[in-house]
């Protein structure tokens, strides 16, 4: 419902456009609400790699930075941040760099942006507003579900059962196993067999609490990437209206996996973008992973997440 005044105005504290932008451990998105029609606009994505050598010297590099800057100046171009309230968040990969501060600073010098620096609970919250979102566009049910956020520096469990919210992030991200498996997937399986173990204690945990959750809810770049391959899409003809409501089942992620590593690199990154396909391999293990700690055959994909969820609470604001 719309607010306005006693004139018949629309009340100033409802902005006309807003913007989300979300600052992840390997892609920059952002994305634009039009909060009168309640839709969304425009948006932006590019890998930008923020989390790129962070395991080994805790630190944001030089080159990441560099990323970061040209891709806001890119989105600011692309999708027109005047005249929008704007809100730029971050989340694991500056939560854990010591430079953290630093990086913030010189990107809020050279492109007008102040990122802040939110922690899991506030992540997981505003991710989750994004997705029931969604779901009732999609006329899909919302009241028993478990989702699933798997970033590149950290992955968020959130239990949504019995009209109860219990939430968990864990060190455990596409970006940061890879880099420390060095690219080896036989790796990868090996140190999930370690990293999935506290995951493992939170489901049994949420489900004696809240109950068991009817359906598996998925978001974020790997889980997106499946279905659009299943879709038939690349990088580059993605979209994200036909993957909202996509069905994968546990069983089609080795499927993918294997067509995936049969591709060509030059095909390969035209699939899944440049300097992706590495961090996607690692990404479907984690998947699977997580399929077997929740017990679920079946997953439901939805496109939104934290940027959709700002953008989402500066129009309610």
């Amino acid at each position: 419902m719309r607010n306005f005044d006693k004139r018949g105005e629309r009340s100033p504290q409802y902005p006309k456009f807003s913007i989300g932008i979300d600052l992840g451990s390997n892609t920059l998105r952002a994305v634009k609400r039009d909060c009168e029609k309640g839709v969304f606009v425009a948006e932006y994505e590019r890998i930008v790699r923020t989390a790129d050598g962070l395991t080994e010297t805790g630190r944001i590099a030089p080159k990441a930075l560099e990323r970061i800057v040209a891709a806001l100046d890119e989105a600011r171009k692309q999708i027109g941040f005047d005249g929008a309230v704007l809100r730029a968040v971050t989340t694991e990969a500056m939560r854990r760099a010591e430079n953290a501060v630093e990086v913030l600073k010189t990107i809020q010098e050279k492109t007008g942006v102040a990122f802040e620096i939110i922690e899991a609970d506030e992540e997981a919250r505003l991710t989750l507003m994004a997705v029931r979102y969604r779901l009732r566009v999609l006329n899909e049910p919302e009241d028993s579900f478990v989702l699933v956020d798997i970033g590149g520096g950290s992955t968020e469990l959130i239990f949504v059962v019995g009209g109860r919210t219990l939430s968990r992030s864990f060190p455990l991200g596409i970006v940061t196993l890879s880099q420390e498996a060095q690219g080896d997937l036989a790796r990868v399986e090996s140190l999930l067999e370690i990293r999935l173990k506290p995951l493992e204690k939170f489901v049994m945990e949420a489900v004696e609490v809240a109950g068991r959750p009817k359906r598996f809810i998925a978001t974020a770049g790997t889980p997106t990437t499946i279905a659009a391959m299943k879709h038939g899409m690349n990088y580059h003809s993605y979209d994200a209206g036909k993957i909202n409501g996509t069905r994968l089942e546990r069983r089609e992620l080795r499927e993918w996996l294997a067509k995936l590593l049969a591709m060509s690199p030059r095909e390969r990154e035209r699939t899944v973008g440049v300097g992706r396909d590495d961090l996607i391999a690692a990404g479907i293990l984690i998947f699977e992973g997580i399929f077997r700690v929740l017990g679920f055959e079946e997953c439901l994909v939805i496109d939104d997440g934290l940027r959709e969820g700002v953008a989402l609470e500066l129009c309610r604001r």
